[in-house]
């Protein structure tokens, strides 16, 4: 079953552009300016997101100069997949099962 701690992380990916981060950032290891040119998206408006997908442990910084480098972490996003596929899994052996209404 899906945890509180897993609900947080759904609702991190559930920003489009932290979702487009994520995606990107599993191609590649990307600094700030990269990701501005990718996304289109605000430096500022990025640091937030970034911030946020930092916090969740969604991505590891990697400092290189006056550049900050994000990896994605994809432990984290291997545990939500598995959270996932548990849940299908679940759903799929219940398929069958009803509540009588009252």
């Amino acid at each position: 079953m899906l945890t509180s701690v897993d609900n947080d992380l759904i609702r991190v990916l559930a920003d489009p552009l932290r979702l487009r981060i994520v995606t990107l950032l599993a191609r590649e290891t990307l600094c700030t300016t990269h990701l501005v040119e990718e996304t289109g998206a605000k430096q500022t408006n990025l640091s937030n997101h970034l911030k946020v997908l930092r916090e969740a442990g969604f991505v590891d910084t990697e400092p290189c100069g006056r550049f900050t480098y994000y990896r994605l972490r994809p432990e984290v996003v291997e545990t939500l997949a598995g959270q996932f596929a548990d849940l299908a899994e679940t759903a799929r052996a219940n398929a069958d099962a009803k509540r009588a209404c009252p």
